[in-house]
């Protein structure tokens, strides 16, 4: 029972911080952070019954904290932050709408994306993993970017 509200509660700070960085990794590291902070400094915390609210403001603290330091690291150069700023919340709901797009796609496909373009493999490394000939993985891929775009075209 204890570990359900535990598990409960790191899925909506996950939420939490991925509707404020721009990517799942960033999203994960920030839940982790924010553990931290909640694990030390648990004895501020004054009413127990409102532990989900708290964790949720420091995950979006963190959150904001973790945008703020990676616009640091940024190479500066002759760009308007600005713009780069909306451009980020532009590609922050691209990653959503693209979420739920592989959503709306079998397992199957939706894992050959995602071994494809997230994890970085090769067509004959998937291919070769699903024992099915180059072509077809190249075949897949090419009819899922073409439904995908007429999706988003819609």
């Amino acid at each position: 029972m204890f570990e359900d509200k535990l598990l409960q509660l790191y899925q909506e700070m996950i939420a939490v911080a991925l509707a404020k960085v721009y990517n799942k990794s960033d999203a994960q590291d920030v839940v982790q952070e924010a553990w931290v902070r909640i694990l030390t400094k648990h004895h501020s915390l004054r009413e127990r019954d409102k532990l989900q609210a708290w964790a949720k403001a420091i995950t979006a603290n963190t959150a904001s904290n973790a945008n703020r330091q990676s616009r640091r690291v940024l190479p500066s150069g002759d760009r308007d932050w600005s713009a780069g700023l909306a451009g980020a919340r532009d590609e922050s709901d691209i990653m959503l709408e693209i979420r739920e797009l592989l959503d709306q796609l079998d397992p199957k496909t939706r894992a050959l994306l995602l071994y494809k373009f997230y994890y970085g493999y090769k067509d004959q490394e998937i291919a070769a993993a699903w024992q099915v000939p180059v072509g077809t993985i190249k075949a897949r891929i090419h009819r899922t970017k073409l439904r995908l775009k007429q999706w988003m075209t819609r």
